[in-house]
């Protein structure tokens, strides 16, 4: 069934290339929905992997993160990948129903494509506005990608312009002045729900970057009692060392969890770490203490009916929206000044990507007319006129005439592409082309007749 949807994607044929976004995120889907179709690095790279196994000319990218999932694909089309197959295959890959995901999905070509992948590098889709770090996952996606060999030429210029526009939109307004991460966010929340947080006990699972950040916000709101567990020890323990705070071991944490104050949980998982069932042991030894748990991965890594459970209080990722809300709408002046830095980024992609063919065409036509004034040569150098001494001096000046006519031709090529576009010049010089090659096989005819 699964290599069935990949037929369908197929339709990736001839006339033009296509640049594809597909997916669903923090603003389309809740996080129940985002966090069954979510990839981790292995997953990101076998499914990359079984698209170019079906598709060895088509270029793709996966940016899985706590907020969205996104395919960036590039092809030949004439329709294209549409929205029923980018589903199909998200649906195959996970084993997930359509029917529980379909509508949360959207699709962007093109330049609306790009547009979005420019936004969302720029942290200005995110849901903690002018965040960096989803300029690094988007990094890390496209590092997955290569590493996978599923980029090309198109999604390399694409993605490296995402890069360039990002640093502008940082380095050219304030968006970036006073952000707040995710974590930053999720300590606020802390903040907002527990009114002394300097005496809490904090737990912080995973050791990862957003771990790490978890650890320097809760520092910097004066929490002093901070213990971070992670699978692997060592890196926890590097934290520590680093931030002044305690490590513990893996094993450790279900025991860490009955005298605990504060749990932020942020550990790659494809599972839960704890369900019901297994916690509903370390609650009752809890012996009704009160706990606050902000769980900030994707998938989680609390199962949500835990927040059921007798004072536990229990918070997703899509919980942080509204403090990061107002952070948004104090930011309006910012959105709108790197919306125009996306905006000018956007206009330069798409000159490129609608000029790309005009140099490989040009050189065609160079080609074409040095057939069509080669063949003019022979024809008329015949019989006695072989021998003639002006034969040298005459096709240099055949050859300068060819040069000169090309130089105006491709002169007006430019005067198109700046008045109507490249794709407009493009078919300008597909045009001369296919004229000089019918009046070169024209040549070739009549020379056929001739012998």
């Amino acid at each position: 069934m699964f290599k069935t949807v990949l037929e369908s994607i197929k339709v990736f044929k001839n006339i033009e290339m296509k640049i594809i976004a597909a997916g669903l995120n923090h603003k389309s889907a809740p996080i129940d929905i985002r966090e069954k179709l979510a990839f981790d690095f292995d997953q990101n790279i076998d499914a990359l992997g079984k698209l170019k196994d079906s598709f060895p000319e088509g270029e793709f990218v996966l940016l899985s993160t706590c907020n969205r999932v996104e395919l960036y694909s590039v092809g030949e089309s004439t329709g294209g990948i549409d929205l029923e197959q980018i589903a199909g295959f998200f649906s195959e890959f996970h084993k997930v129903e359509l029917n529980d995901f379909r509508d949360y999905l959207y699709v962007h070509t093109n330049e609306d494509a790009v547009r979005h992948l420019l936004t969302v590098a720029s942290g200005l889709d995110s849901m903690v506005l002018g965040e960096d770090q989803i300029l690094g996952q988007v990094k890390e996606s496209y590092r997955i990608a290569c590493t996978a060999k599923s980029t090309g030429k198109i999604i390399n210029r694409l993605f490296h312009c995402a890069f360039a526009a990002s640093k502008k939109v940082h380095t050219n307004t304030h968006v970036s002045d006073g952000r707040i991460s995710i974590a930053g966010v999720a300590v606020e929340l802390a903040i907002q729900l527990f009114k002394e947080i300097s005496k809490a006990k904090t737990v912080v699972i995973g050791a990862g970057e957003m771990g790490e950040l978890l650890v320097k916000h809760l520092s910097h709101a004066g929490c002093s009692d901070i213990t971070i567990v992670n699978r692997s020890y060592n890196r926890g323990e590097t934290i520590a060392k680093r931030r002044g705070i305690k490590a513990n071991k893996w094993n450790e944490l279900t025991n860490l969890l009955t005298d605990v104050d504060i749990v932020i949980a942020s550990a790659s998982t494809q599972e839960h770490l704890f369900k019901k069932t297994s916690f509903q042991k370390i609650n009752k030894n809890r012996k009704k203490k009160p706990l606050l748990i902000i769980d900030i991965s994707v998938p989680r890594n609390f199962e949500p009916v835990i927040g059921e459970m007798e004072n536990v209080h229990l918070y997703s990722v899509d919980e942080l929206s509204e403090v990061a809300k107002k952070n948004r709408k104090a930011r309006e002046n910012d959105i709108s000044e790197g919306m125009q830095i996306i905006y000018e980024s956007v206009r330069e992609f798409m000159d490129w990507f609608g000029a790309r063919e005009v140099g490989p065409m040009i050189g065609k036509m160079k080609e074409q007319f040095g057939q069509i004034s080669q063949k003019e040569l022979e024809r008329f150098f015949v019989g006695a006129r072989q021998q003639a001494v002006c034969k040298e001096v005459l096709e240099a000046m055949v050859n300068r005439v060819v040069s000169k006519l090309l130089h105006c031709v491709i002169s007006n090529v430019d005067t198109v592409t700046k008045k109507h576009g490249p794709i407009e010049a493009t078919k300008l010089v597909d045009s001369i082309v296919r004229q000089a090659e019918k009046i070169s096989s024209e040549h070739d005819d009549k020379g056929d007749k001739n012998s």
